[in-house]
C-alpha cells in the first residue's frame, strides 16, 4: 500500500463518474448513489453560483477515494466521502475532509453538518478529530436495515480558533 500523499486530490469531473460508481457500489453496496445523482450534483458544481465541490483521490489511473460537499447559505453539508478499503487509515480520509472543508471556507459556510452512520466508528473518530460535534440523530436514515444516522456539526468559527491556538 502506499501513502496517501501519493495520491491526487483534484475536482470531480463528470468523466470520474464511472470508476467513483464503482468504488461506490464497493463501499456502499445497499445504498449506492445511482449515476443520475452524481451528474445531478456536478451540475451545481461549476459555475456562477454554484452550491456544490465535488473532489476525488487518485494514485495513478486508479480511484482511492472521493467526496462532496454541498452548500447553502452559511450552511454547508458533507454529502459523502469514501476511501477505498486498501486506503483505510492511511490519511487520505482526512486529506479529502481537509480538501472539503477548504471549500465550506470558500463558500463562507459558518457550519458544516453531516450524517454518518451510528455503526462507522471510523467514520466518526475522523470527524470527531477534525472538532465535529454529536448533536443529534436520524432514526432509520441508511435503508435498508434500518441504520440510525449520528449527525454532527462542526462549527467553522472554532475551527479557526483551534487552528490559531493549537
Amino acid at each position: 500500500m502506499t501513502s496517501p500523499v501519493d495520491a491526487d486530490i483534484r475536482e470531480m469531473r463528470w468523466w470520474d463518474i464511472d470508476p467513483v460508481l464503482v468504488l461506490e457500489k464497493e463501499l456502499f453496496p445497499d445504498d449506492a448513489w445511482s449515476r443520475g445523482m452524481f451528474w445531478s450534483e456536478l451540475a451545481h458544481a461549476r459555475g456562477v453560483g454554484s452550491t456544490r465541490r465535488y473532489v476525488v483521490a487518485y494514485e495513478g489511473d486508479r480511484l482511492v477515494g472521493y467526496g462532496g460537499l454541498a452548500a447553502s447559505g452559511e450552511l454547508a453539508d458533507v454529502q459523502t466521502i469514501a476511501v477505498a478499503r486498501d486506503h483505510w487509515g492511511t490519511g487520505l480520509g482526512s486529506r479529502l475532509l481537509t480538501e472539503l472543508l477548504r471549500h465550506a471556507t470558500a463558500f463562507e459556510a459558518a457550519e458544516v453538518m453531516l450524517e454518518v452512520r451510528v455503526d462507522n466508528t471510523r467514520a466518526q473518530k475522523l470527524y470527531e478529530r477534525f472538532g465535529f460535534e454529536p448533536i443529534g440523530f436520524r432514526r432509520g436514515y441508511y435503508q435498508p436495515g434500518n441504520v440510525d444516522a449520528l449527525v454532527m456539526r462542526l462549527t467553522t468559527e472554532n475551527t479557526t480558533e483551534e487552528k490559531n491556538h493549537g
